[in-house]
């Protein structure tokens, strides 16, 4: 890793791109393991894309944020930046259809990977750089690049390791162990009770992802922890005496997934007339009973639930906090030592024997493999999203996304931080297993189902709140004018353009059979598809001071139910959409021209994604601000050879190639900050026709 302070700029210039090129090399060495070309469209989890996409996308993730960041504003490879750019974990608003996807050849995927380098590489030699690097310096960009191609190298991993063995390479340049033996005797071990405080703080020395920022503070009392993770061998105990037969020890969550999966044994094992089989990355071999388990959270409950009958005691997984009180009292610094832990890739591309490694009176505290906890991720105090990585930790804030701690055997980077906060689906699979623990501990979280992020708040009473000052609901407005104009037209399929917080999607739903709604912010994708799956959100609305009002707004409320069926949620970049994201009779763009980072490029292809005679419809403000786009791909506002230039002007000179203007109109909105502030603004609406 490397800090972000420093006295010599150029110094850490070198240690930047020293970092970032070993992370390049690593990741792509990790695909070295793929037997051929066919190993890279293979889908061995249907909930995920195939491996090309990750081999494409951490290299785009750098363009799209360093776009974002604003630190380059032309692209390399627009497709491939389309198609690689969203869809890692699954998420409601993911797009895992793959009839949607025309993926890149392995050797083009490679030579988009090389220019990306050549990109990065060119802005570390000249980019002005003052330290400490903070997160509103365009070298943040960077290492989030350089950190989330270093996620992706585990999660990258454990897909692999679900190939047929047969499409990964026996031999590369890290080994399995095949070390194995006879499982330790599992014992309880007392931890003393303390203090826990956690939470990074901007000062601090090494990146970090914005669910780490804040502050959590726990008074732990004394409580019992396992010496050893639960190793195969302490597993298969379990597994023997039934334990995937009797739903009696699985959750409901767990028990429906055991159902849907016909799970009778961890995945990574393999039931033989001898004996049980284990999956290493890349390499089946006899099951080392001295491993540790690798399994999801349901089965690490369910076995957790089948001890504590077994031992009349209540067992159960740590906490987060517990699992820091741990790493306190086993003496685990910030920075993991992976001359002390299985972790960093320095020892092998597998687990090891679980009584390798001591930490104090116990083992694996940090590396081997992850630990589940009980504790779904949440923000601390004092959270606040990055804005170049909005869809990071938010989506996961759903009470769905459980923490893992201490890192795995390819953990590297900011997960060898013992401030890191990683958090995956509950039944998924992460190089993870567990340990146990016997506590009364009740653990103090608050899930509050009241959004109160500022933005989303305006947004969810801009979208869903009452008529103000006698002027209508923008977004209902905007889409009961577009049903109006599409009265006489065909209303097969709709597309909502930076659709927000969903309103307008639902309100077109009226009147067409699909409505398609797509927006960049992943907090508001989030947010309407909530809408669709549970007919209601709730937000507090700031009223004055500290003062708020809790607001809850039900599809039922304004007779949208039904059309909850017609309609969905995808995040997506304005600029650059997917090729499918065609054979629309109407697109729909409220208030978005002026906040892309180039609207003409969002409009220059808008007629071959429409039908013959349909409709584009947009509506503005024409606030231009340099804050989202760069003077220079402003439509209007400004001078041309000494006349004044309106963006009505810019769009004519645009669209007026493919359309013709048939209606213009002003159209009114408040957008309420608090109950005594509003603002008020006349937004433009221009309707154009799609000439035959």
């Amino acid at each position: 890793m490397v800090s972000l302070y420093g006295s010599d700029p150029e110094q850490k210039r070198r240690e930047i791109k020293a970092y970032f090129n070993a992370t390049y090399d690593q990741y792509e060495t990790l695909f070295d393991y793929m037997a051929d070309d066919a190993a890279f469209y293979a889908r061995p989890e249907k909930l995920r894309h195939p491996l090309i996409f990750y081999f494409g996308h951490t290299a785009v993730f750098f363009v799209n944020k360093l776009v974002i960041a604003k630190v380059i504003d032309k692209r390399i490879d627009s497709k491939q930046e389309s198609i690689f750019a969203v869809g890692v974990d699954e998420m409601s608003w993911d797009d895992l259809d793959e009839k949607n996807y025309d993926w890149p050849g392995v050797a083009e995927t490679r030579a988009y990977r090389d220019k990306v380098r050549e990109l990065v590489n060119g802005l570390i030699d000249t980019l002005p750089l003052s330290l400490p690097i903070t997160w509103e310096s365009p070298w943040w960009a960077i290492l989030m690049g350089i950190e989330h191609e270093r996620i992706h190298l585990e999660t990258s991993s454990v897909l692999m390791r679900q190939l047929p063995i047969e499409m990964v390479r026996k031999e590369g340049a890290w080994q399995v162990c095949e070390e194995s033996g006879d499982a330790p005797e599992n014992v309880l071990v007392p931890v003393p009770g303390g203090k826990v405080r956690i939470g990074k703080r901007k000062e601090d020395d090494y990146y970090g992802w914005d669910n780490e920022y804040g502050l959590h503070e726990a008074d732990i009392p004394d409580f019992f922890a396992s010496k050893y993770l639960v190793s195969n061998g302490e597993f298969l105990r379990f597994v023997e005496d039934g334990g995937y037969q009797n739903d009696l020890f699985w959750e409901e969550e767990g028990a429906a997934w055991k159902a849907y999966t016909k799970a009778e044994h961890p995945t990574f094992w393999i039931r033989t007339e001898t004996g049980y089989m284990q999956r290493h990355f890349n390499k089946i071999v006899p099951l080392p009973l001295n491993h540790p388990v690798d399994v999801n959270y349901h089965e690490a409950k369910a076995f957790c639930n089948w001890l504590s009958q077994k031992e009349g005691r209540l067992l159960r997984l740590p906490t987060e906090d517990e699992w820091y009180r741990l790493a306190d009292v086993a003496g685990i610094g910030e920075v993991y030592d992976d001359k002390k832990a299985n972790i960093n890739l320095a020892h092998f591309i597998s687990s090891v024997p679980v009584d390798r490694f001591r930490h104090g009176a116990f083992y694996d505290v940090v590396g081997n493999v992850w630990q589940w906890t009980e504790t779904p991720i949440y923000p601390f105090d004092g959270f606040a999203v990055h804005p170049w990585y909005d869809d990071f930790s938010t989506p996961t804030f759903d009470g769905r996304h459980n923490l893992i701690k201490g890192g795995s055997f390819i953990s590297t980077g900011n997960e060898t931080l013992k401030s890191s906060r990683y958090a995956f689906r509950r039944h998924f699979f992460q190089h993870a297993g567990f340990r146990y623990v016997e506590s009364g501990y009740k653990e103090q979280i608050e899930a509050n189902v009241y959004e109160s992020d500022t933005q989303i708040v305006q947004y969810a009473e801009f979208g869903w709140g009452e008529k103000c000052f006698g002027i209508e609901n923008y977004p209902a407005a905007c889409a009961g004018y577009a049903l109006e104009f599409m009265k006489r037209k065909p209303k097969r399929r709709a597309l909502d353009v930076g659709c927000a917080i969903g309103r307008s999607t639902f309100e077109l739903a009226r009147g067409f059979d699909e409505v398609t709604g797509l927006d960049f912010t992943a907090r508001f994708i989030a947010l309407a598809t909530r809408m669709k799956e549970e007919g209601k959100i709730g937000y507090a609305f700031p009223v004055e001071g500290e003062l708020v009002d809790y607001k809850q707004v039900s599809l039922k409320d304004f007779g949208l139910e039904k059309e909850a069926q017609k309609v969905q949620f995808w995040q997506a970049d304005a600029c650059n959409l997917k090729p499918h994201f065609s054979g629309y009779d109407l697109i729909f763009a409220g208030n978005l021209i002026d906040r892309l980072y180039d609207p003409e490029k969002f409009l220059s292809d808008l007629h071959e994604r429409l039908n013959e005679g349909g409709l584009l419809i947009l509506t503005s403000p024409y606030t231009w601000l340099e804050e989202f786009t760069p003077k220079e791909k402003w439509l209007g506002g400004f001078k041309k050879d000494g006349e004044d230039f309106t963006t009505l002007d810019g769009l004519k000179e645009v669209l007026g190639v493919h359309f013709d203007l048939i209606h213009t109109r002003d159209i009114p909105f408040v957008l309420k900050e608090t109950a005594r502030k509003h603002q008020h603004t006349i937004a433009q609406m221009t309707v154009w026709e799609k000439r035959s």
